[in-house]
């Protein structure tokens, strides 16, 4: 029995983390993997600082599978952040399934240590090179994002995006009763940046 943990990460507090885990769901019922636990955050994959990943990974035991959707669910991290996150991936022995990585499928089946690491070497290289891919989408959109702004900036268009004022006051409101970041994140959906931004502003008034 192969036990599985579904990891589930979105970018921004206002998109759902959860989406994609019907998928995740059927993928490990079609493959006879045994789900251990499902962990879901709203945290940037470009930042390795990520509780719910280590949790999973804490979790863990050798042989035990990593299911996420895609890649960059996993890793938009620099070169350096990733190689920290394939070290502690590596000493925890635990085998990395993506659905958009087919190569990686085989890792969700029992077999020989001979085939096991023949699979291990090649899901290795391809992990890398789509974490790379990822870390690159995500510099060149924050690229044509802020050109984009600067554009509109000189053209006296560009205002920023709104402020959730609503929101923002429940979490200020929350912060001052002196209620943990993980309890306001589970009761606004935010995430932890919103939270510092909002805790930095009341704590200078």
């Amino acid at each position: 029995m192969i036990l599985t943990r579904l990891y589930l990460r979105a970018s921004t507090d206002e998109q759902d983390a959860s989406r994609a885990r019907a998928a995740l769901e059927a993928f490990a019922a079609e493959h006879g993997l045994t789900i251990a636990g499902t962990f879901t955050e709203n945290e940037s994959g470009a930042k390795l600082a990520r509780p719910e990943l280590f949790r999973l990974l804490a979790d863990s035991k050798p042989g035990d599978v990593l299911l996420i959707e895609q890649v960059d669910r996993l890793s938009r991290l620099t070169e350096g952040d990733w190689q920290r996150l394939r070290a502690d991936l590596t000493a925890k022995q635990v085998r990395v399934v993506a659905l958009d990585l087919p190569t990686s499928w085989m890792l969700a089946k029992p077999g020989d240590e001979f085939t096991r690491r023949m699979f291990d070497a090649i899901n290795g290289m391809m992990l890398d090179m789509l974490a790379a891919v990822a870390r690159k989408d995500y510099d060149d959109r924050r690229r044509r994002q802020a050109e984009g702004q600067a554009k509109a900036k000189a053209a006296g268009l560009y205002k920023g995006r709104p402020e959730d004022t609503e929101r923002n006051g429940a979490i200020a409101t929350m912060l001052d009763k002196g209620m943990s970041w993980s309890a306001i994140q589970n009761a606004t959906n935010c995430s932890r940046a919103t939270i510092a931004k909002i805790a930095k502003r009341t704590s200078s008034i």
